[in-house]
């Protein structure tokens, strides 16, 4: 039903075959037929194909898709290339400048490489109907993507959990491990980034963290 073609297919095995999520199977694929949906369906799951389970050493946690045309492609905070970079991602590469002096601004929105070296860019609702964000809140997504936070939180090794708003932190009673490190702050958006986003420092305190566990650190740049 699902496939991810890495380690997810192991560690969420017999997810997809649970009542809840061929309940929220059924309403997707009516809802693909009958309205625009984003992202496009093959792109629902890019989070986990890009990074395996193993691989995960960061994981940030967003609500649910951008709703624009051509924005959503199954990363949290991300836009394909070619798509104007949302006001959040603009704050989140301001603060990564002033934080570690890796200038992303004026390139694209496009946070492929970010996962691919390790950074699970999840949305905690999977889907969205165009123009109408939050719409298909409450209809199982978050049971899977609860699911999936707590299955990183099992994993022995350390992990750092980047938890923006208030929305991202109700998910921190997940992270229990004590091997792992969670940070908290405002959420990067126009609306709230003056109130703690903005000198969290979270990009040069993931790497601090992760190399004093002996772990590669992120690569914050995207590319041109």
């Amino acid at each position: 039903m699902v496939n991810f073609g890495n380690s997810w297919d192991k560690v969420l095995m017999g997810e997809f075959d649970k009542p809840y999520y061929k309940q929220l199977r059924q309403f997707l694929i009516n809802e693909y037929k009958t309205r625009t949906i984003y992202p496009n369906m093959y792109d629902i799951f890019n989070a986990m194909k890009l990074t395996p389970y193993e691989k995960v050493r960061a994981v940030m946690i967003g609500q649910d898709p951008y709703h624009g045309e051509g924005q959503a492609h199954g990363l949290c905070f991300s836009v394909k290339k070619g798509v104007n970079p949302p006001p959040s991602l603009v704050n989140i590469f301001k603060e990564i400048k002033d934080d570690t002096g890796i200038d992303n601004l004026g390139k694209h929105g496009e946070l492929t490489k970010w996962a691919e070296s390790g950074v699970l860019l999840l949305n905690a609702v999977l889907t969205v109907q165009a123009g109408n964000a939050g719409s298909h809140r409450g209809k199982g997504w978050e049971t899977l993507t609860d699911t999936i936070i707590s299955k990183l939180n099992e994993r022995c090794e350390p992990i750092v959990f980047l938890l923006w708003g208030s929305y991202a932190k109700s998910k921190q009673p997940l992270i229990t491990a004590p091997q792992h490190l969670i940070l908290t702050a405002a959420h990067p958006s126009p609306l709230s980034a003056y109130n703690g986003f903005f000198g969290c420092r979270h990009f040069s305190k993931t790497n601090d963290f992760l190399i004093q566990k002996n772990l590669p650190p992120i690569d914050w740049s995207i590319d041109n």
